[in-house]
């Protein structure tokens, strides 16, 4: 596919073209399976943490978004995967140099040309999203369409990082959860119910 190609495809929102671009979430999946994986999330708190190493020790480092690392004490340097719902510059993209760049977000008109074509490019299934949203009662966030996603693999273990449920606000924005699109409380309770019924999960906060 040309950019002019999918361009059309994004604009007229052809799915399968798109799609063609795609890892398979079978495939996807099948990299995720035996690792112990780190999911880093963007809350602010984290910044106040020396969880870096132990970030960086896992065999595979899945970032959201801009990825913001402000220290390597508190976040690692490392970064395996990105998981995407907003834009992201080319620049940044490289400088992050994931092995796998991952559009969780279902808006197609907002992917960009720079990371549909990357190698282990994937796309998350709209029906995924939907799925997700109803189960919530609200649209998810990043992080936990990667949680969810996640619960579906075979990875070994999983260690999240930097998610406080916008206790502390993001470390990428100056929004309150008020002015966001998503249900905190809602996410907590998955993560919370999640956390009881897979030994495999684990959540690491300031103090622990």
């Amino acid at each position: 596919m040309n950019r002019l190609s999918f361009l059309l495809a994004r604009t007229l929102r052809r799915e399968a073209p798109l799609a063609a671009l795609s890892l398979s979430e079978d495939a996807l999946l099948a990299r995720f399976a035996t690792e112990r994986v780190a999911l880093v999330g963007n809350a602010r708190s984290l910044s106040g943490t020396s969880f870096g190493e132990e970030i960086d020790a896992a065999d595979l480092v899945i970032r959201l978004n801009r990825a913001p690392m402000p220290s390597a004490t508190s976040h690692g340097t490392r970064t395996d995967a990105l998981a995407l719902a907003t834009s992201i510059k080319a620049e940044a993209l490289e400088r992050l140099s994931p092995r796998l760049t991952l559009w969780m977000s279902h808006k197609r008109k907002r992917l960009p040309w720079h990371v549909a074509t990357r190698r282990g490019f994937y796309l998350h299934p709209r029906e995924d999203h939907a799925d997700l949203k109803q189960r919530l009662g609200a649209p998810p966030s990043t992080g936990l369409m990667m949680i969810d996603l996640l619960a579906r693999s075979r990875a070994a273990e999983v260690t999240l990082f930097g998610f406080d449920f916008f206790a502390s606000l993001s470390l990428t924005g100056s929004r309150s959860a008020d002015r966001v699109p998503h249900d905190f409380t809602a996410e907590a309770v998955f993560v919370r119910d999640l956390l009881q019924r897979d030994p495999r999960f684990a959540l690491r906060s300031a103090g622990t």
